[in-house]
């Protein structure tokens, strides 16, 4: 019972810490684009999710070390590199993740933006400062999640989408965009949000070659669960979008499920986007500073004060010079390479036997892996230069 609550907090750790402010506002927007058709990017996103995930999780989980101490086994700094790529890009995605909680507060409450995102910053830090705080921040988790499904499942019913067309243009699209293929990728398992999990259940003692069915489940479990938000939310979008509605271009989330449901769908994506930000809060700081306790005794026994002091900066930040978007834009880039350099990694320490011993990794899990490396490779370096 302990194993399977530690797998399911850990999936659920790893989909509300994908399911951000950012992830509400891309899906809206790209079915604003693509409208029905949308569909078929998610579905094909959820199958190179899959296989960055599944490279991911098993191979950390066989050789039972974090990313960062398998990093430095295969080639000496290149732990610290990936711990620094972490910790930063995390740093700077948890300000946008403390505004998100911030404006769900202001939308429920009409309280100020900093306000509620200092309040919300408390209730995370209050995890934390539990002794229980691995089951806590599971329960956490599992419960926002559900509730974020079951709110965008209410305002899918009230829009009223083609249901019909959009199974349909989900297998048969009219039309496609790689970069939102790509873009979709990078948020569901890019930067911090890869290790979310296979962390989480490392620090629940669950690892090795004997656990890999439950880890492989847990894996999927995550995923699944960030492709149901993702596409309840589509539904959502394009039943506002079919009706002839224009979407807010300053707020295009909101602006949905106000749309749909009036002044209660207001509410509700209040409570949606307080729900995807602070589990998204406490899945960047518990991941990031997970990057760094095997670097000195000190770190691993004040882990918890420094998750806390990595959520007090994000917000210290936030509320002195508000959301710093040319910052979250250059990390943004940043985090674009974080998954194809943390996935080579994952699928060279994958062949060798003094990191994962008598393992023998899946080929087909490696032809997809060293597949989801160059195509966001070349879409990283793509959005890094200038148009």
């Amino acid at each position: 019972m302990k194993n399977k609550n530690a797998l399911l907090g850990a999936a659920f750790l790893m989909a509300t810490s994908a399911i951000g402010p950012g992830f509400l506002t891309q899906t809206t927007v790209f079915t604003q684009q693509l409208a029905a058709s949308f569909g078929f990017v998610i579905l094909l996103s959820i199958l190179l999710d899959i296989g960055a995930q599944l490279n991911v999780w098993r191979v950390v989980s066989v050789s039972r070390k974090p990313a960062q101490d398998l990093a430095n086994e295969l080639f000496f700094g290149l732990g610290y590199l990936l711990a620094f790529l972490i910790v930063i890009g995390g740093l700077a995605f948890n300000i946008g993740n403390v505004a998100g909680a911030g404006l769900g507060f202001e939308v429920l409450f009409g309280i100020d933006v900093k306000l509620g995102a200092i309040i919300s910053s408390g209730i995370a830090i209050g995890i934390f400062l539990s002794k229980e705080a691995g089951k806590l921040m599971d329960n956490f988790a599992k419960i926002l999640g559900f509730l974020m499904i079951l709110l965008i499942l209410y305002v899918v019913f009230v829009s009223q989408p083609p249901i019909f067309e959009a199974i349909q243009r989900t297998i048969i699209p009219q039309k496609f965009d790689a970069l939102a293929t790509v873009t979709l990728v990078g948020g569901t398992v890019g930067g911090y949000i890869t290790f979310a999990g296979v962390h989480r259940l490392m620090d629940a003692g669950i690892s090795g070659e004997e656990n890999l069915s439950e880890i492989n489940r847990s894996a999927t479990t995550g995923i699944l669960v960030t492709a149901i938000v993702r596409y309840l939310l589509f539904l959502a979008s394009l039943g506002v979008v079919v009706a002839g509605m224009t979407l807010n271009k300053d707020n295009p989330p909101a602006s949905v499920f106000q749309l749909a449901a009036g002044e209660i769908g207001y509410k509700i994506f209040g409570v949606v986007i307080w729900c995807a930000a602070i589990t998204s809060v406490v899945g960047a700081a518990y991941t990031s500073v997970s990057f760094l306790r095997t670097f000195h005794p000190s770190f691993e026994k004040f882990h918890r004060q420094i998750i806390i002091g990595f959520i007090v900066f994000s917000t210290i930040i936030f509320v002195l010079i508000g959301k710093p978007v040319k910052i979250l834009v250059l990390v943004g880039t940043i985090n674009g390479f974080i998954l194809p350099i943390a996935l080579a990694i994952m699928l060279v320490a994958s062949r060798k036997t003094r990191i994962v011993g008598n393992y023998k990794h899946s080929i087909f899990l490696q032809i997809i892996g060293w597949l989801v490396v160059m195509i966001m490779t070349a879409m990283a370096v793509y959005g890094f230069f200038p148009k």
